[in-house]
């Protein structure tokens, strides 16, 4: 224990997770909260405008993701072939801290000029938004990489944890940061004040972390990365417990980081919650899901992943039942502890489950094909949901409540195919 902690405590590894700490610091204030705050005081001035911008957050979300699926593959060739990671890290994160600060700007200029309906200064934010949240999640890449060299592989497990630990700590960090110092009645104002707290803990990674030497830096066959998705997609055929997990993880996760990404504007708009309000909510999801995290961690120990994973499905729907519901706004605090339980415990019980189902030759392939199934569900998820949102943005709050069921039959699929895949579990015993 005591040499756990003194590696966890060395400087190399210490800064490598303070880098997670400086993310969620991002992800929490921009992503999650204050962002999606901008575009519902910008954008909804009424009903059905609140539901269009519902609609431009989960398609910016959108784009996103399928920029990086595209060009993800090539990133983890590059990461072998050349073993350099934090030079694109430190690329990253100057990109996202200018961008945040353009944002900041951008966002603080008032114009009446529109373009396609929006005004332009928002629009304008928006597309920096998306560009800064795509470097953000590619920049996560390099960083995950980065853990082979700071770490034996057996410590793997733990400086990942750390890491996490210092993530939610980030979260909480951020968000009291805000409040304190900043206030929350102009999202817009967040923006620069959360590129320097990002910035800032992102520095010991830069001055206190190495890389390998390398000797081959050939570009060659860059396609591999692609060419090496569709071989493990075919190689999955032949396993059919982990080819149907896939499919169990993409309609979950589908589920479960939609509701995530759109809780801001859902809380605000539908339910009622002023922004003050709904902080609150997103700390009490974020402590639950740290409870959720490691409750569950126990639970998959003593009656197996797969079955703690039908568990955390049914409290995902039951969350999902209510938010859906027209009930006093109270009731939501309950569906904030349901989602952060679910949202802490579903992605440790999928990992497992991933090491469990593969074989063992074949792991870090089907690891991969688990991170692009994340990704693709990333993209369909928000798309559908902005879609459902503009489709019926006439009848106000009404559209983002059928949204809101579109997950649940999300949910509700991903149940019949786990159930599918305790079966075919069973028959291969």
């Amino acid at each position: 224990m005591k040499k756990d902690l003194k590696l966890l405590f060395s400087l190399p590894i210490l800064s490598w997770a303070l880098y997670d700490f400086s993310n969620t610091i991002f992800s929490a204030n921009i992503v999650t909260l204050f962002f999606p705050q901008y575009i519902t005081e910008t954008i909804g001035q009424d009903a059905q405008s609140e539901q269009m911008a519902s609609t431009l957050i989960a398609y910016a979300s959108s784009i996103a993701a399928i920029l990086l699926i595209v060009l993800s593959p090539s990133y983890g060739v590059y990461i072998d072939r050349t073993k350099k990671r934090k030079q694109w890290i430190l690329l990253g994160t100057l990109i996202i801290f200018v961008g945040l600060c353009l944002m900041g700007v951008i966002a603080d200029q008032s114009s009446d000029r529109l373009l396609f309906g929006i005004p332009m200064m928002t629009l304008f934010v928006i597309v920096i938004f998306t560009v800064v949240k795509f470097v953000y999640n590619s920049s996560l890449v390099f960083y995950d990489a980065m853990m082979t060299d700071i770490a034996h592989k057996s410590k793997h497990s733990i400086v990942s944890g750390f890491g996490v630990a210092l993530g939610y700590m980030g979260t909480l960090f951020g968000v009291f940061f805000i409040m304190f110092f900043i206030g929350t009645d102009e999202a817009h104002k967040t923006f620069i004040p959360t590129a320097i707290l990002f910035l800032l803990f992102s520095i010991p990674l830069f001055l206190f972390t190495k890389e390998p030497e390398t000797e081959n830096t050939s570009q060659d066959n860059k396609w591999l990365g692609y060419a090496e998705i569709i071989k493990t997609f075919k190689l999955a055929k032949n396993y059919p417990a982990i080819y149907i997990f896939l499919a169990v993880y993409f309609f979950l996760n589908d589920a479960l980081a939609t509701a995530i990404s759109m809780m801001q504007p859902y809380a605000t708009t539908v339910i009622g919650f002023t922004t003050d309000e709904f902080i609150g909510v997103f700390l009490i999801a974020t402590v639950f899901s740290v409870i959720g995290a490691f409750s569950f961690g126990l639970i998959a120990q003593k009656i197996t992943s797969i079955y703690a994973l039908v568990i955390v499905m049914f409290i995902l729907m039951i969350a999902l039942i209510i938010a859906s519901i027209p009930l006093p706004k109270e009731v939501f605090y309950l569906c904030a502890i349901l989602f952060g339980i679910a949202m802490g415990s579903i992605w440790v019980i999928s990992r497992t489950l991933i090491i469990e189902l593969a074989p063992g030759e074949h792991v870090g392939q089907f690891f991969g094909l688990f991170s692009m199934s994340g990704k693709l569900s990333a993209v369909v998820g928000p798309f559908l949901y902005g879609t459902i949102t503009w489709v019926f943005s006439e009848q106000g709050a009404v559209a983002s409540r059928y949204a809101i069921l579109s997950l649940l039959v999300m949910s509700i699929i991903a149940m019949i195919l786990h159930f599918v895949l305790i079966r075919t579990t069973q028959r291969l015993r």
